[in-house]
């Protein structure tokens, strides 16, 4: 992408967009080394990444169709996630100006990619389906000038690139350009990365050593929606069927304790549980502040820390769901008992009588 104006200084960067898929509920990622249609690649990961949480590399170049993307990776909880590189030339006014196309483009091109990938492995992934749920985050890396320092640039541009973060061609209010540019920080002092909800800017040599992090959180806030989503239809079908009305044959001693319709809720909370204890502990960033504050930042945007704790709440339901049918169940039982030795004492009664 390329564009040039007299009155703005030129740049030159690149564009990463970045998308991912929740396909299923989980990828078996050693039958997919052994898949013969598909090509994994070694890499070596950021130190932050723990070991037992690294994605499997998908090689895009081994594909009998042409794949764009930089690269497409596997995550064992069932998520892919890929990244678009866009070079860029030009003004940051036509980069506004042209950004929407420009997403709208490979949002198309993610799901033809993504979908070749899923028909590859689709026997190697639990509870398959194209798709849940998909997300994507955009990743705008300008290379620093030495004429524009980072402080000029946002003075001069910060309306600018406030604007554009959030995908509109025309400028946006102070109060709104204010909020975006509160959250900016870097690392060396020619450095500005700001961090948005949907996009991020970043104005450093550097940048690309940033992906992983992006395409880490957008992942995690994919599946942590993907939960929501789903406890929010379990607990309504639960609570519809089985708490409105318990059926007699679940309230039946003996034979009712062989039939658990909450047992389904009880395995998908243990599930789930696992998987966001694993997403909260996939990025480790112990002894690197940097990298810490970016992730923060990012788990702030993203509300990363709402979506965790409103999972964990609807969690804490489902147990009390446990608790509350478990008791339902057994004052029934109590009843269906009493009654029983009710009619058996009227019957030795009558039996007495006649005798």
């Amino acid at each position: 992408m390329q564009s040039n104006s007299s009155e703005e200084h030129i740049f030159s960067g690149v564009i990463y967009l970045v998308y991912a898929f929740d396909i299923g509920d989980d990828i078996n990622l050693d039958a997919v080394r052994k898949c013969p249609s598909i090509r994994t690649l070694q890499r070596d990961w950021p130190k932050y990444l723990k070991s037992y949480h690294k994605p499997l590399l998908i090689d895009v170049t081994h594909s009998e169709t042409f794949i764009k993307a930089k690269h497409i990776n596997l995550h064992h909880y069932g998520a892919l996630s890929m990244i678009y590189p866009v070079a860029f030339t030009g003004t940051l006014t036509s980069l506004r100006n042209t950004l929407n196309d420009v997403d709208a483009q490979y949002q198309k091109q993610s799901v033809a990619d993504a979908h070749q990938i899923f028909k590859k492995i689709e026997k190697n992934i639990g509870q398959p389906k194209f798709f849940h749920q998909r997300n994507a985050y955009l990743v705008m890396t300008i290379n620093p000038d030495a004429k524009v320092p980072a402080q000029k640039l946002r003075e001069e541009y910060g309306g600018l690139i406030a604007s554009t973060l959030r995908f509109e061609k025309t400028n946006i209010s102070s109060y709104q350009v204010e909020d975006i540019l509160e959250s900016a920080t870097g690392y060396y002092r020619d450095d500005l990365v700001i961090i948005d909800t949907e996009a991020a800017f970043a104005y450093d040599h550097q940048a690309h050593d940033l992906l992983d992090f992006f395409e880490l959180a957008i992942t995690q806030q994919l599946e942590l929606r993907y939960f929501n989503h789903l406890l929010d239809r379990k607990l309504d079908e639960v609570y519809n069927g089985i708490l409105q009305q318990p059926s007699f044959k679940n309230c039946l001693p003996f034979i009712g304790t062989m039939y658990d319709p909450i047992g389904e809720l009880s395995k998908l909370k243990v599930d789930i549980s696992v998987i966001t204890e694993r997403l909260g502990s996939s990025i480790k960033t112990v002894g690197e502040v940097y990298y810490s504050e970016i992730y923060d930042l990012l788990a702030e945007k993203l509300e990363l820390n709402e979506l965790r704790e409103s999972v964990e709440k609807k969690l804490s339901i489902v147990r009390e769901i446990r608790t509350i049918y478990q008791s339902k169940v057994n004052s029934i039982r109590e009843d269906i008992l009493s009654v029983l030795v009710i009619i058996l004492i009227f019957i030795e009664v009558l039996l007495g009588l006649f005798k």
